[in-house]
């Protein structure tokens, strides 16, 4: 069973979230309420800042992807892009050798910390030499925060320009939970929880923040969801076209000309090239993580990612992660039955944010935005990727989410299921479990599944 503070938390959390949601539902018959631009986060919501530096081995930022909307993404770039490839000579014979120093990362990075508490070590001076220039500094001393050089306005993370020698990652996009009316992607709970995904995976991690119903309701976020993934798809592109035009000037004057062009580009902002995207994405290898009602939006996208197919070139969704889906149906389940009323989101309280999320024209428990199992939700499941389904004991949706996951295996897709137990629903996301024994093991988890599917050939074992 839960502990008593995680019993406790939960009657309070209960209590101003039903108080919330009744507050939205009385607000959302006024006309006013609807705002097409809409919202990504709440003023109760404790927002954590994004950091452009590497303080604790992931850089961040935040992106307005879409002019229309208040559709954003924040980045979570970990540390170890900035390892340089090594020069090949045969791509078969170092493949070994490449996998073993991605092995070793962790263990060097602690080795370097350790010489750093004692005596001076060469390693570390050229780390930090060239982790300065990477932030847009001189070795000379202009890089002084009194410097008032144009040079040092900007303290975070830039890519060198001559970025072709740079370490590609896989892209996870991650949708954050909160019943379609809550929840935030810059929140300070999913913040740590994607940093925590960055470094377990090596991995981008793309939190989307897509619009929050009432003020928008379905398919809005599900809309918003497939746009970051088309946008990644378009990024990807630019980059591509950029670095042609950048090979087809590398002649004398042209080239800095180029570069001022570049930089340019990018300072325009979203709808041009990104450049962290640019030089260490590779979307080729792209993962979806949903998070509660994220994971209804993460299925959506795999759904809709198998129909466009080949428009979609250069992303590939390679895999997705469902945690404790928020699916629910209009005949109930045997855990829908015994813990209807279950910790933190009790089933009353969910089908009040499913009136809030879908409109009262279309609002049915056996919406196909609700239930998966309901026939004609789009492409045959046996298109679908392999699905991992975390699901908690103590949560009144796991038996749908077990169902959904074994309707995939029957047509052969790699659909594990990893139970937790004496878990609550969101045991590894929310505020106050996030730092639980139980939280950490079932991120370790995912990233021991997950790699299975981005990992080079030759390295898929690696971890």
């Amino acid at each position: 069973m839960p502990s008593v503070g995680v019993k406790l938390y939960s009657v309070f959390f209960k209590f101003l979230l039903k108080h919330r949601l009744q507050n939205r539902i009385q607000s959302s018959g006024d006309e006013s309420s609807s705002d097409p631009f809409g919202v990504t986060t709440r003023p109760e919501e404790s927002v954590a800042a994004p950091n452009p530096l590497f303080t604790d081995g992931v850089a961040t930022k935040d992106i307005h992807i879409d002019p229309l909307t208040s559709l954003s993404v924040r980045i979570f770039l970990p540390e170890s892009a900035l390892t340089p490839l090594e020069p090949s000579t045969s791509a078969a014979g170092v493949h070994s050798g490449k996998a073993r120093n991605l092995n070793n990362l962790a263990g060097s990075d602690l080795l370097i910390r350790r010489n750093s508490l004692g005596s001076s070590n060469s390693l570390l001076s050229h780390k930090v030499e060239s982790r300065r220039n990477s932030y847009g500094c001189t070795a000379t001393g202009s890089s002084s925060p009194e410097a008032g050089s144009s040079s040092d306005v900007y303290r975070g993370y830039s890519p060198s320009s001559s970025g072709g020698n740079s370490r590609k990652l896989p892209v996870m996009l991650q949708f954050h939970g909160g019943g379609w009316v809550s929840g935030s992607n810059d929140s300070v709970a999913n913040d740590f929880f994607c940093r925590r995904m960055a470094k377990h995976c090596d991995i981008i991690v793309l939190a989307v923040g897509y619009r929050l119903a009432p003020e928008n309701r379905y398919p809005a976020a599900y809309e918003d969801g497939f746009k970051v993934l088309k946008w990644l798809g378009k990024q990807a592109n630019l980059a591509e076209c950029n670095k042609s035009m950048g090979n087809s000037r590398r002649t004398g004057g042209e080239a800095k000309k180029s570069e001022v062009n570049k930089h340019i580009v990018d300072a325009f902002g979203a709808s041009l090239v990104e450049p962290w995207l640019a030089t260490h994405a590779d979307p080729s290898r792209c993962v979806l993580l949903g998070v509660s009602c994220g994971a209804n939006i993460a299925d959506y996208v795999a759904r809709k990612a198998i129909e466009v197919g080949q428009n979609l070139d250069p992303v590939k969704v390679v895999a997705q992660v469902l945690m404790y889906p928020f699916f629910i149906g209009s005949v109930p389940t045997q855990s829908e039955i015994k813990q209807a009323n279950s910790y933190f989101y009790d089933k009353a309280m969910c089908i009040l944010a499913w009136k809030l999320f879908l409109s009262e024209e279309e609002f049915s428990l056996d919406h196909p935005a609700a239930n998966p199992l309901v026939p004609g939700r789009g492409p045959p499941l046996k298109f679908m990727p392999p699905t991992l389904t975390i699901v908690a004991e103590h949560d009144w949706m796991r038996d749908r989410a077990i169902a959904y996951s074994e309707e995939l295996r029957k047509v052969n897709v790699d659909a594990p299921v990893l139970e937790y137990k004496d878990a609550v629903h969101e045991f590894a996301t929310l505020d106050i479990l996030l730092r639980t024994p139980q939280a950490q093991a079932c991120a370790e988890d995912i990233a021991i599944w997950v790699k299975k599917y981005i990992s080079l050939r030759g390295h898929e074992f690696s971890y």
